[in-house]
């Protein structure tokens, strides 16, 4: 029940009610920017790793990309993701609804500035079919974030 924890951490804040559940799958950037109506930059992409023992959690834009020397020099180790198993047994929700939200104990979340160019923002809430929209600072707050990092790249526009 993913998402009901993932409503219930919410709750505490006050924005368990911009919880979004749809019958179409949002499990990738471009599915959730269909379902929800913006641009696939404005969907915060949870991106989980392994850094030596423990996990962490990137969110950035959706079209951002980790930049690994960035990565590499804020995190002293390699960008490795989990796998999709892994996500569920160390995070606490599965690949495609995974957030920075009622994740478990010892997670560490850090937000990408990508994040920072839109007012509002649309990550997962536990589920491959659910959004909540969030401004930066209420998903900050909310994902009780350690800080903001720059450890991606975003695409150059002509």
């Amino acid at each position: 029940m993913s998402v009901q924890a993932v409503r219930e951490h919410l709750g505490k804040y006050g924005y368990a009610d911009r919880i979004t559940e749809f019958s179409e799958s949002t499990a990738t950037v471009e599915l959730a920017a269909a379902v929800v109506g913006v641009i696939p930059a404005r969907i915060a992409k949870t991106l989980s790793f392994r850094v030596n023992e423990k996990v962490i959690l990137v969110v950035a834009a959706g079209d951002a990309k980790i930049d690994n020397r960035k990565y590499k020099d804020k995190f002293g180790a390699k960008a490795k993701m989990l796998t999709a198993q892994e996500a569920i047994d160390l995070v606490g929700h599965p690949v495609g609804g995974v957030c920075p939200f009622a994740v478990k104990e010892g997670v560490e979340v850090y937000l990408d500035e990508s994040l920072k160019r839109f007012e509002t923002v649309f990550p997962a809430a536990g589920s491959a079919g659910s959004a909540v929209r969030l401004s930066c600072d209420e998903l900050f707050e909310s994902s009780q974030a350690a800080e903001w990092v720059d450890v991606c790249k975003i695409p150059e526009v002509l």
